[in-house]
């Protein structure tokens, strides 16, 4: 059986590392004009998160798993008119369920808030309910957006894909930049929400050249008799729900930020751009190169199950090697990194000490979150939707009940402030993944067996990222004040240097195998 190009990976890396050196591009421009203790940034993080509900239902995750394997399958065989059909079916049905969506969406919005975000009230809230029927149209863009991605990672083409958000985050930082010395906050909210719209089309739009060169045959016809289809379709069910699922887990997440102060909410923001970028970076990056690939695994089920386990002993090993000193900087250093990103303008250096505490928790599940992304691509790839379904309700009805827990009556009991709490959601989320992430890798070792545990390796991973975080702190206690960005040059260039140093040429050798 062919083994696939390692260098799928690093494509989905790059494009990915683009869109998110974007991201931040954006946040730090956003947190130089709104800061964290903004009604108007609360506002528009909450209306931003209620249409992208729709969109990752309907966009990359949910897509990948159901739409790519069937895709990928039938360029394999050749069957390039087939595929085509299928292709443009699918199309058909998103753009008519997304259509009815968002027109449900903009006439519910009220409604919808009362339910996400409780704490609103007043002025606050009016403004957030006139964001989120800005925003909603925006939503049928990124899920053409997701579709293209599909259509263009079944082609081994990922670079593209990855890195068009770079054209949203573009427009969004050109809007606050020519937006912001103009307005006053809330219509700048507003302004900003229009910005959103047109980016969403432009990341769309960007990615069609390609997908009509590379698909000339898709036909966008409304056919959901075909077996094909029928099989996407089918799989769509349970990924759509398992989606919702961990979507669901993340409004808990907003809506119990949404009683814990004016701040908490935003603050939930900057710390998540952050601790997302290594999840995207290898996480998703590994499991997105992979799914294409091992959805053509062919052979017998012997032959398939030993191909698993070869790409996930490889790509585990690859996503802990960067995951792993990821976890250990949000830890140990993680001041220094909200102080060189967001540390200028309204944004001073108590909010860089409150975004460590949020990624101190999300430090804890960071490793089982990104890991889980490439154990539910086998499954995804085995054509079992319902086994990560199960793990995800599981998961969620954690996150939920500690959730609370930790957001509410933990800081009261430790004497802190109400808004501590935030660092308590990303902390319960981070608990929940170890138990999917367990559930996950078991119930996968019964199907194809167990993989090597590399577990000399792991340690001397986590051996170099603690030995690397105890000389940068010494390194950053030793400084002088400095600029924020000069202060995580010395620090973090320390924490890596030290990290690969420990880590040897012996470990990159194994790496890249």
């Amino acid at each position: 059986m062919k083994r696939p190009r390692s260098g799928a990976a690093v494509l989905v890396a790059a494009g990915i590392l683009l869109s998110r050196i974007a991201g931040l591009a954006r946040e730090r421009v956003f947190a130089s004009v709104f800061g964290i203790e903004s009604d108007a940034a609360d506002a528009f993080r909450a209306a931003l998160r209620i249409p992208n509900f729709l969109q990752n239902l309907f966009g990359e995750g949910v897509l990948s798993a159901s739409f790519i394997p069937v895709y990928a399958k039938l360029i394999a065989e050749k069957k390039d008119m087939e595929a085509g059909r299928v292709a443009g079916a699918i199309l058909a049905v998103l753009g008519a369920v997304t259509s009815l969506l968002v027109l449900i969406g903009i006439a519910i919005t009220p409604l919808l808030i009362g339910v996400v975000a409780p704490g609103f009230h007043g002025e606050k809230r009016v403004l957030t309910i006139e964001l989120v029927r800005i925003l909603f149209p925006g939503v049928g863009a990124l899920v053409f957006s997701a579709w293209c991605l599909g259509i263009l990672n079944s082609h081994k083409r990922f670079l593209l894909s990855y890195s068009a958000p770079v054209l949203w985050n573009a427009a969004m930082i050109a809007g606050l930049l020519y937006f912001g010395p103009r307005y006053e906050q809330n219509d700048l909210a507003v302004k900003i929400a229009w910005v959103s719209v047109a980016g969403s089309a432009l990341q769309f739009l960007i990615q069609l050249p390609a997908v009509a060169q590379l698909a000339p045959s898709i036909q966008i016809i409304w056919d959901t008799a075909s077996t094909h289809a029928r099989t996407v379709l089918r799989n769509f069910g349970p990924v759509f729900l398992s989606r919702g699922v961990a979507q669901i887990s993340g409004y808990i997440d907003n809506l119990l930020a949404t009683l814990l102060g004016t701040g908490a909410v935003n603050a939930l923001s900057y710390a998540q751009t952050i601790s997302m970028l290594p999840v995207s970076l290898f996480g998703m990056a590994v499991s997105a190169s992979e799914l294409p690939s091992m959805s053509q695994a062919s052979g017998s089920s012997l032959e398939i199950a030993a191909y698993l386990r070869s790409r996930l002993e490889s790509g585990l090993l690859r996503i802990a090697f960067f995951v792993i000193p990821s976890a250990a900087a949000f830890a140990v250093l993680g001041d220094v990194i909200a102080g060189a990103l967001y540390q200028t303008g309204h944004f001073k250096a108590t909010d860089s000490t409150y975004i460590w505490g949020i990624l101190g928790g999300s430090a804890i599940g960071l490793l089982a979150s990104t890991q889980s992304r490439l154990y539910s691509s086998a499954f995804y790839a085995l054509r079992d939707t319902r086994t990560p379904l199960r793990f995800a309700l599981i998961r969620v009805g954690l996150t939920t009940v500690l959730g609370y827990l930790f957001a509410k009556p933990l800081p009261w009991m430790l004497g802190l402030a109400p808004h501590w709490g935030v660092a308590g959601l990303t902390a319960s989320a981070g608990i929940a993944g170890w138990f999917e992430f367990v559930l996950l890798r078991s119930s996968l070792t019964a199907r194809i067996g167990p993989l090597t545990r590399n577990t000399s390796a792991l340690a001397r991973l986590w051996i170099a990222a603690g030995g690397a975080s105890a000389l940068a702190w010494l390194t950053k206690s030793a400084l002088p004040p400095l600029h924020p960005v000069f202060t995580a040059v010395a620090v973090l260039g320390t924490f890596g240097l030290v990290y690969l140093a420990i880590c040897g040429p012996a470990y990159w050798k194994q790496l890249r195998r």
